[in-house]
Parts: C-alpha cells; sequence; structure tokens
C-alpha cells in the first residue's frame, strides 16, 4: 500500500529569461520515504527544490502540501508548512555555538541555552546524531557543521527536509553514518528529498528515484526495481558507457620530485605541511582529501602561482626525446609548441617560477584549476581568445594568428559537446559545466608533459564526465604525468594508478589504486583530524 502523499508538485514551470529551467513538471514525495531527484547539470533540480524551500516562486503550476493547496513565497512561508532546506554550502556562524546557530533566527521566542542544549541532545538520541551543542562551529569538521544544519532544521518543525549534495565533502565514514540517521528520519514519518549525482549513493539510500532531463519530469521510479545504467540512460536520453578505462603504466619515468613543501597562507595557517612525493610520466596520481586540505595550494605550487615557504623543492625532469617522439605530441596543435626551445637539465627547479618562465623554459605543464573564471579563462573574453591566451607568446609579430586557436575553439565544442551559439560567445556566459570543458580541452590540447587538474568534472553531467575520464586516460597512455584532485572516492579508485591522501596539509598515505579500498582512504582523510583532537582534548 501507498504511503500518504506530503508534497505534490503539478505543472511547475519556472523560467530565467529566455532559458526554462522547470517545465510542466508534476512530482510527489511520500511521508515517510527518501526520495533522490537526479539529473544532469541544467537539468533543473535545483531550481525546483528551491522552489519548494520558497527560495523561488513558480511562473506556473502548483504546489500541494497534505493535499491543500499552498504558496511559498519565502524561506518563511516554508519553514510555516514544516520544510527545510540544507544547502550544500552551509549558512552557520563559526564564532557561535551549535546550539547558538540553531535558534539563531528563530522569532517571537526567547530562548534559554540550557533548554536549547537539552532539546538538541534529545534529538540527538532520537535520530542518532553525534553534536555537542556548546561547540562553536570554527572547532567542527565537515560533517558536525552538516549535522547542526540538519538538526536546526529540525529544531523549527521540518517534516519535510531538502539535501543539496549532502555527500560531497565528507568520507566514506561519515557517509554511512549520515545515511542511517536520514533511515532513521523516515522512519519516524519524515520526507526527505536528497539532490545528487552519485548513482551508487541513490541505489544505497533511496527508496524511490525521480528523475529531470533538460527541465523535465521523465519518470519517477522505485530504486529496487531499476539500475545505475537505466537511470543514466533516462538522465542522458540515450545509452552511456559507465565503463572507465585503466591501463597499466609503461614505461613510467619520474616526472615531478617535490621535497619539504611547506605552505603558510597570509593569516599564518600551514596549509602545506612538509609535503613529499614523486609523480611519474605514464601514470594518474590521485589525490583524495576533505575540501580545503591543502589540495589546491599544492597543485598551485606546483604550477609557480604560489610560492612556498623557504627549503621547499618542486624538481622537474624533462622526457628523454624518444619518449616525446613515440607519443605523437610534437605533432598535438601547431600553434601551442614552443620555438627554439634548447635542451633542459635533468631536475630543474621550479620553485621561483612563475608559470610564464616554466613554458619559457620549454616545460609543456597544464593546469586546470579550482577556479575556472579569473585563474582559468577569461569571462569577458570570447573562447577562440581563451585558447589565444594558450598560444600567444610575444616577439612573433604585432599581427595575432586566430586561425589556429579558432579551430581549436571549434574542435572542443564539438568533441565536448559545448553548449554554445558560437565560439564567438564570451565565456562567461556560458553554464559552469560548459566553462569547465572549454577549460579541460585547452589544457589538453597544448600537449602537455605534466597535466594538473582539480576538480576536472565538477559541475559537468555523467556523460561529458566520463569523456573527460576518457581523455585523462589518453594523456596517461602518451606518456604525460597526470595529477587529478577529485572529490568521489569511487572515480578516484577506478581511474588512478596511486591515491594519494591529504589530511590537514599533510600526506597521510599514498595507496595503490588497484588495490585501495574507500575505507581505507576515508580513515586515511581525517587521520591528522582526530590526532588533533585527542591533542587539544588532552
Amino acid at each position: 500500500m501507498d504511503k500518504p502523499i506530503a508534497i505534490q508538485l503539478k505543472n511547475i514551470t519556472k523560467t530565467f529569461g529566455e532559458v526554462i529551467a522547470n517545465k510542466n513538471v508534476d512530482m510527489d514525495v511520500r511521508k515517510g520515504e527518501i526520495l533522490s531527484v537526479l539529473g544532469e547539470n541544467g537539468s533543473g533540480k535545483t531550481t525546483l527544490m528551491n522552489m519548494i524551500a520558497g527560495i523561488y516562486y513558480p511562473d506556473e503550476g502548483q504546489i500541494y502540501i497534505d493535499g491543500e493547496e499552498v504558496s511559498i513565497r519565502s524561506p518563511k512561508d516554508a519553514f510555516r508548512y514544516k520544510i527545510g532546506m540544507i544547502h550544500q554550502h552551509f549558512k552557520l556562524v563559526d564564532v557561535f555555538s551549535a546550539a547558538q546557530n540553531i535558534v539563531l533566527g528563530v522569532r517571537g521566542e526567547k530562548y534559554n541555552l540550557k533548554e536549547v542544549n537539552a532539546r538538541v541532545r534529545e534529538m540527538s538520541e532520537k535520530y542518532g546524531f553525534h553534536i555537542d551543542p556548546k561547540k562553536k562551529i570554527h572547532e567542527m569538521s565537515v560533517s558536525e557543521k552538516q549535522t547542526v544544519e540538519i538538526v536546526k532544521v529540525l529544531y523549527r518543525g521540518a517534516d519535510i527536509l531538502i539535501l543539496d549534495e549532502p555527500t560531497a565533502v565528507l568520507t566514506p565514514q561519515e557517509i554511512d553514518k549520515l545515511f542511517a540517521v536520514l533511515r532513521t528520519m523516515r522512519d519516524d514519518g519524515k520526507s526527505i528529498i536528497i539532490i545528487t549525482h552519485k548513482l551508487n549513493e541513490v541505489m544505497a539510500i533511496s527508496d524511490r528515484v525521480a528523475v529531470l532531463r533538460k527541465g523535465e519530469h521523465i519518470a519517477t521510479v522505485e530504486t529496487a526495481n531499476t539500475t545505475e545504467q537505466e537511470l543514466t540512460e533516462m538522465m542522458v536520453g540515450k545509452k552511456v558507457s559507465l565503463n572507465i578505462d585503466r591501463p597499466m603504466p609503461v614505461n613510467c619515468r619520474k616526472r615531478l620530485e617535490v621535497r619539504n613543501l611547506t605552505f603558510i597562507n597570509n593569516e599564518g595557517i600551514r596549509i602545506l605541511d612538509d609535503v613529499n612525493f614523486d609523480a611519474f610520466s605514464g601514470e594518474i596520481l590521485g589525490i583524495a582529501g576533505i575540501a580545503g586540505s591543502g589540495q589546491r595550494e599544492l597543485l598551485e605550487s606546483i604550477a609557480g602561482l604560489q610560492i612556498p615557504t623557504e627549503g621547499a623543492s618542486i624538481e622537474y625532469y624533462p622526457p628523454e626525446k624518444s619518449q616525446t617522439e613515440e607519443s605523437g605530441q610534437e605533432s598535438e596543435e601547431e600553434f601551442f609548441k614552443e620555438e627554439n626551445v634548447g635542451e633542459i637539465p635533468a631536475g630543474e627547479q621550479l620553485i621561483g617560477k612563475s608559470p610564464l618562465q616554466i613554458r619559457e623554459m620549454g616545460i609543456r605543464l597544464s593546469f586546470v584549476p579550482e577556479d575556472r573564471l579569473g585563474m582559468g579563462l577569461v569571462g569577458n573574453m570570447d573562447i577562440i581568445d581563451n585558447m589565444m591566451l594558450r598560444s600567444y607568446r610575444k616577439g612573433h609579430s604585432i599581427f595575432l594568428d586566430r586561425k589556429g586557436p579558432e579551430n581549436l575553439a571549434e574542435k572542443i565544442i564539438k568533441s565536448l559537446e559545448v553548449s554554445t551559439p558560437s565560439a564567438k560567445t564570451p565565456v562567461r556566459r556560458l553554464s559552469g559545466g560548459n566553462v569547465q570543458k572549454v577549460l579541460v580541452g585547452r589544457e589538453i590540447a597544448a600537449s602537455p608533459t605534466v597535466l594538473l587538474a582539480a576538480y576536472p568534472v565538477r559541475g559537468l553531467d555523467i556523460n561529458s564526465s566520463y569523456t573527460i575520464y576518457n581523455l585523462l586516460t589518453e594523456q596517461k597512455k602518451k606518456g604525460v604525468c597526470v595529477i587529478f584532485v577529485g572529490e568521489d572516492l569511487d572515480v578516484l579508485l577506478e581511474l588512478c594508478d596511486r591515491i594519494m591522501v591529504i589530511g590537514s596539509g599533510r600526506i597521510t598515505g599514498i595507496l595503490d589504486g588497484r588495490t585501495a579500498k574507500k575505507e581505507e582512504i576515508g580513515l586515511l582523510m581525517v587521520k591528522n583530524q582526530r590526532e588533533e583532537r585527542e591533542d587539544y582534548e588532552e
């Protein structure tokens, strides 16, 4: 027998200018169930949930709560109908305690912190949370902060909870704890909606799955009666291979040697602490870690965008001439080729060199940064001009050759299915996923010997993500040293030859990607945090 419907959407439509975000969506969520909302980027998932949460208001259609039509024009209205949304980016005050954050913004009532603490502990016991209501937010781990966000909406009486990408920054162990809590909440009659793109987690946690494609509701299916492949085909509208090819590394040579790498930011915080590792040609070295553990600073130091503290060393070892010729790299994209580059001595030091100086040394180092616009591409420039940024060199002529960049731009648009009116469209007008495609395509086309990629599939749909994984594997086959920072441990385990785990700026382990386990990586990700917490408590 079907459970009663908690919330129902009928003919929901939302547009932003000429863009149709949602079109005639009919969908429902039942009491005491976990519903996953699945779809590619740009499919309208978040927009639809934001209308339930009162952040947007639909242009057309109706929303029903317990069978009664309602008008939700603000988050305050949503709370009145017992709807709470936990966003991917937490909205907490760092210097306040958990209890203070939980009651912050609750109008019309004076609160006693002792009573709030007691109520939070009562909720914790009921649902299986682990939270200290007196603890300050800045002292908490990511999972603890997420717990505070969940308790905050429960404290306000929410019966319908919406979680936006709740596992994006959690370790496997933290994900298991979160799922256990969500199941307890479901069994207590709560209606839980999860926006996610991780198919394995959809299959593990949800009772039903609602699939959106290009703003339209394609179907809602029972999780037990479907497969990851079927869900993917519903999302994309065609068959997609979910296999990642991982050939064994061949003829590996040391390409980078990193020693004593320490980086202290402007606030005096030690972001990287004595990092030491080697990276080799013909391999993909994955980097795993909780967000903010030093991944960005590590890649930026290698790329010449950050200057580490004194005593650090990053040495580059060039490929042998025969290796370069065999890989076919010299024939790639003529306008990217360096001219009159001499022999590079082995072990060339990169510390203190700017990106331009590194290129003038004849080192083909490509970098896909976490910051797509600004550090990666220039938003006000079109796709062709952004290609020219990678190829332009002084001294050739007062005239710029646009033919090569234009051909490359068209090639990237076609091969990576970039959604754009033309190659002359300013990059800032593209969606985040399409900006990422342009950036990744440009950096790979530069025929690198070292390719640094920080979250290169963030914002991409599943079809495009697998295209990028295959492109990285092709670079590996050509003898490129690929360093890949990822947030999906399943992908890291399928794609990478070795996985280097970073915790609080220090390397906590380097594992074989073929034999490592998610749980093992998860423990290493929080190893330094646990040790620091134990030292603090002592």
